[in-house]
C-alpha cells in the first residue's frame, strides 16, 4: 500500500489549484465494520509524525512559578497562572477563544483540579484538556513531540481525517507520516488495515485523491 499512498500524495496536490497560503494535507479513513456505539471501538490517539505536521503548533502552558518561567523561555505561546486560570473561570466567551487558538494544553499536575473546575467545561467538549506534569519537568522536550504530534479520533462516526503534512513538504516524508497513521490502526482496530473500507489524501481546499 505505501506506494498507493505516495501516489495519491503526488495526485492531491498536483490537482490542487494554486492558493494564497499553504494548504495543509490531510488523510481520510473510512473503517468497515466498527459499531461506534460500543466505547471500546472508540479511537482517540495521539499519534508523532516522523518528519513532523509541516505547520505550526500552538501550546498553552498552565503552570505556576518556575514551570511557568521555563514555559515562557522555552516559547510556549501562552503560560497561564494560577491567577489567571480563576480569572477564565469567570469568562467563558475568553476561554473559549483560548481554546480555539491552541492545538494542545500542558498542566502543572497539582493545578489539574483547578483546570477542571474552570477550563474542564470548556476544554472537555474540545478534547483538549491537559496533559499533566510534574512541576520539575522540562517543558522544551514535550512541546518538541507536541509540535510532531496529531490526534488521531474515531467518535460517532467510523471515520478518521488528520493532518498529515503541508503541500510544500517532500511527498515521501507527506507518505510515511500516513504510515504511522496506519501503524497505530494495525494496533488499535481488531483486523488492522485489513478494516479499512477507504482511504482518500487531500489538500485543504482541493480535490481527493484515493488510495484504496
Amino acid at each position: 500500500m505505501k506506494q498507493e499512498i505516495l501516489e495519491a500524495v503526488k495526485k492531491a496536490k498536483e490537482e490542487s489549484k494554486p492558493r494564497n497560503f499553504t494548504q495543509s494535507v490531510d488523510v481520510v479513513i473510512t473503517i468497515k465494520d466498527l459499531d461506534v456505539k460500543k466505547p471500546e471501538n472508540r479511537i482517540d490517539e495521539e499519534v508523532l509524525l516522523p518528519n513532523g505536521r509541516g505547520k505550526d503548533v500552538k501550546i498553552a502552558f498552565i503552570a505556576d512559578g518556575e514551570l511557568a518561567l521555563l514555559a515562557k523561555n522555552a516559547g510556549a505561546d501562552l503560560v497561564i497562572n494560577k491567577g489567571e486560570l480563576e480569572e477564565m473561570g469567570k469568562d467563558r466567551k475568553e476561554a473559549k477563544k483560548i481554546a480555539n487558538r491552541h492545538d494542545f494544553f500542558v498542566a502543572q499536575a497539582d493545578m489539574m483540579p483547578l483546570v477542571g473546575r474552570f477550563l474542564g467545561p470548556v476544554l472537555g467538549p474540545r478534547k483538549k484538556m491537559p496533559k499533566p506534569v510534574p512541576a520539575t519537568i522540562k517543558p522544551e522536550p514535550i512541546m518538541e513531540r507536541l509540535k510532531s504530534t496529531v490526534k488521531v479520533r474515531i467518535k460517532d462516526q467510523p471515520v478518521i481525517q488528520a493532518l498529515v503534512g503541508t503541500q510544500d513538504m517532500d511527498d515521501e516524508l507527506i507518505a510515511a507520516n500516513i504510515e504511522a497513521i496506519m501503524v497505530v490502526l494495525d494496533q488499535k482496530l481488531e483486523k488492522g488495515r485489513n478494516q479499512i473500507k477507504s482511504l482518500y489524501v487531500k489538500t485543504t481546499m482541493g480535490p481527493v485523491a484515493r488510495v484504496i
